[in-house]
């Protein structure tokens, strides 16, 4: 981009708006790439590089004393950073804390804060700090011509680029930041996995995706929470390199309490247990009765929630917890970071390991190089130290007689400038027949080094199989088995208003004159109930408070109620048009009560019905939903709720014929007007001379009882078997004298 600038004098002019964007500019590159985004390479941003190259400059190996860390943090902002003291700290902090890093950088000695609270370090006057064993990784050869040096912000001293890590660091601690245009959310990873994924390329350069995920299935938080995402969308994550997953806590039953033993990362324990204490207060978790947090020192985590009695459903109650808490916490992956070409971008897995590789390989080329050039120049000193001692008695006459000896050195035995010196340096001491051996077993030694180096440097071969050996040292002395399981499962869901209910019985009444109302109990006499003057019973069903009711009017149209919000029966209740809006000239004509997947039989006096369930036929609004299609004048039956597949029907009509048949034979249905149950002559129908009266549900083995009158019948087994028969039969006559039917009654064994 061009800026168009002009000078008056010794000022330049530029408009405000070029101006502004320029800076602009400036700065989001700053921040991208000095600030906010790792280096593929080392995996770290400017200050976490910074605070380990001081504290190596100071000498605080994983074996040395600790040190203040404000002596570290001055150091740093003194040499390096001129930033905040305070942001360079927390970035200390962050590398020290094992449940923040899943390989810390940092050994930390006071407070480094807790899982709890992050943030409750103390001051970096109390706090002392030293490297971890693990930064070695990136420290080790350093000082082996392997890194690229520029000056610090003043330019007296020089710091890294780039640490030579002997690890993809930049997957195995991972790390966030926000830049301008810009984020990164990098997850970490298995040491050993990214390091089993890294030799496989090496030794199988055209390896897929697909084979790397098989070595690197999903991340390693610094918890023991497992991960639910399924592979599928971890694999996902990996090829586009972006996504999220999910970790869910770990919980177990212990003497009929529920105890949770592990936290997803960045999870506080004390913060779970107020969300849940929060929703106990608010009357949404009347199924736990108590909470303890019986965390220590030999159990990190340890929450205990203690369910109401033991007939909770735990693994539905941490459904609800996992949906409602933190106990189940989704994490954002980004894996957006600096290239070896110094341009931000986001990368692939596959992407980041070759590139890594590439980078790595020109890191130990440029250490081979360095050392194979440190030994040449040995090799050419112990040359001309060589030449020294085999003229022993020249030389030194030389040195005694000459006035410039170092040229008459050079001329009489050919040496450079650095072997005459090198001579000219000795001390007398160094001149015995020892040090001529010592001096050739060092030249025997520096040349098979000099030979396998330049062996390794000549063979791409010879110089992956060195990568590889020690990318597996590295792995095989700082390498852990995976802390985070792998392990799918269903999505977590919380409880609605209905689960929350208890299912206490209740029976639903209307009267005559539309009012409904709910008694509790199944034992009630819903005709003993006060009815307003003029009023009185009509209908009944027994249900759970939990479920829900379903009114079928006198045009087969259902409408659901939810029973929980119907008025009690200690009053006379409530209009049932207030719940419902009701054709012109319709009526209420059945209830009924149950789960949403009971099956449920639905039948008209004209001798047809069919299977449905309830929850088909749950409406959600006022003006309910058709389900039973009605022949012309005919009426609804009660339904009946099917409580097995086995179960059969008793159908009688009013010419005192009884047809008995499987239920299974009736189609299951949504709507409609359903199946012929018992036979009725299509004239007769018409004219509604005869009609299907009743009808009972029996299981095999139940007795049926006719009720005609005073007088009562009992069918069963082979009484009964008289009136078995296909669905849609006609039937048997009923004995005389019963054939006029009040009603059916079944008697369970």
């Amino acid at each position: 981009m061009s800026v168009e600038s002009t000078f008056d004098g010794d000022t330049e002019k530029l408009s405000l708006r070029d101006f502004t964007e320029k800076a602009y500019l400036d700065y989001s590159m700053y921040v991208i790439l000095d600030r906010a985004l790792p280096h593929l390479g080392d995996g770290m941003k400017p200050v976490q590089r910074r605070i380990v190259y001081a504290m190596s400059e100071l000498g605080l190996k994983a074996t040395a004393k600790y040190k203040k860390s404000a002596r570290t943090v001055g150091d740093v902002l003194g040499k390096f950073h001129p930033h905040g003291d305070s942001a360079c700290y927390e970035a200390m902090v962050l590398m020290a804390q094992s449940f923040s890093y899943r390989y810390p950088l940092i050994d930390g000695q006071g407070n480094w804060g807790s899982p709890d609270d992050p943030k409750s370090f103390a001051a970096m006057r109390y706090t002392e700090s030293r490297l971890a064993p693990y930064a070695e990784v990136l420290l080790k050869e350093l000082g082996q011509g392997t890194a690229n040096w520029t000056p610090n912000f003043d330019g007296t001293l020089d710091e890294p680029e780039v640490l030579p890590a002997r690890l993809p660091n930049v997957l195995l601690n991972g790390g966030t930041g926000i830049a301008v245009g810009m984020a990164t959310d990098i997850p970490p990873h298995n040491l050993r996995e990214v390091a089993g994924a890294c030799c496989h390329l090496l030794d199988h350069p055209s390896a897929t995706l697909d084979d790397i995920c098989r070595m690197i299935p999903g991340p390693d938080m610094p918890t023991e929470a497992e991960i639910i995402t399924p592979a599928a969308d971890l694999k996902q994550i990996y090829t586009s390199g972006r996504g999220s997953f999910r970790m869910r806590a770990l919980w177990t039953r212990e003497d009929g309490e529920i105890v949770i033993t592990a936290l997803p990362a960045q999870v506080s324990g004390a913060k779970v247990l107020e969300q849940i204490a929060a929703q106990m207060q608010q009357k949404k978790l009347p199924m736990v009765s108590d909470l303890r947090d019986e965390s220590d020192h030999e159990n990190p985590t340890r929450l205990v929630v203690i369910p109401r009695s033991n007939r909770i459903d735990c693994e539905q109650l941490m459904a609800h917890l996992f949906a409602t808490t933190d106990l189940e916490r989704s994490y954002r992956v980004n894996l957006n970071m600096i290239g070896i070409d110094g341009r931000p971008q986001v990368k692939d897995l596959r992407q980041i390991l070759v590139e890594w590789l590439s980078w790595r390989t020109g890191v130990v080329r440029r250490r081979l190089e360095f050392r194979l050039q440190k030994v040449r120049d040995r090799l050419h000193l112990l040359d001309g130290l060589m030449v020294a001692y085999l003229n022993i008695d020249e030389v030194i006459a030389i040195i005694r007689e000459e006035e410039k000896p170092k040229d008459e050195l050079m001329q009489r035995f050919g040496l450079t400038g650095v072997q005459a010196d090198a001579i000219l340096d000795l001390k007398l001491r160094h001149l015995a027949r020892l040090e001529e051996m010592k001096i050739r077993g060092e030249q025997d030694e520096l040349e098979k080094e000099r030979k396998m180096l330049e062996r390794i440097l000549g063979s791409d071969a010879r110089m992956r199989t060195l990568v590889r050996t020690e990318i597996e040292a590295a792995a095989e002395e700082f390498g852990d088995a995976r802390r985070s399981p792998l392990t799918e499962r269903s999505e977590a869901r919380a409880f609605s208003e209905k689960d929350l209910l208890s299912a206490d019985p209740v029976t639903v009444v209307l009267s005559k004159q539309g009012w409904i109302r709910a008694a509790k109990g199944h034992e009630i006499d819903a005709e003993g109930l006060s009815y307003k003057s003029g009023d009185g019973f009509k209908l009944a069903c027994a249900g759970r408070m939990n479920q829900p009711t379903l009114l079928l009017d006198s045009t087969g149209r259902s409408y659901t109620l939810d029973t929980h919000t119907l008025p009690s029966a200690r009053g006379q209740g409530e209009p049932v048009t207030g719940h419902i809006s009701l054709p012109k000239g319709a009526m209420v004509d059945a209830l009924v009560c149950g789960q949403d997947n009971d099956a449920i039989l639905l039948a008209s006096d004209a001798g047809y019905g069919f299977m449905t369930r309830i929850g088909q036929l749950t409406s959600k609004t006022k003006n309910g939903k058709a389900v039973l299609t009605l022949p012309s004048a005919a009426q609804v039956l009660p339904p009946l709720l099917i409580p097995s597949a086995d179960a059969l029907l008793a159908a009688v009509s009013s010419e005192g014929r009884l047809l008995v048949f499987p239920a299974a034979e009736l189609p299951e249905l949504t709507r409609g007007k359903g199946n012929k149950m018992i036979n009725i002559p299509s004239a007769r129908a018409a004219a509604r001379e005869e009609l299907m009266t009743q009808v009972a549900v029996l299981a095999p083995g139940d007795t049926l009882v006719i009720n005609a009158g005073r007088q009562h019948l009992k069918l069963k087994g082979a009484e009964l078997e008289h009136y078995r028969g296909e669905r849609g039969r006609r039937g048997n006559k009923l004995p005389r004298g019963y054939q006029r039917v009040d009603s059916l009654e079944v008697i369970s064994d």
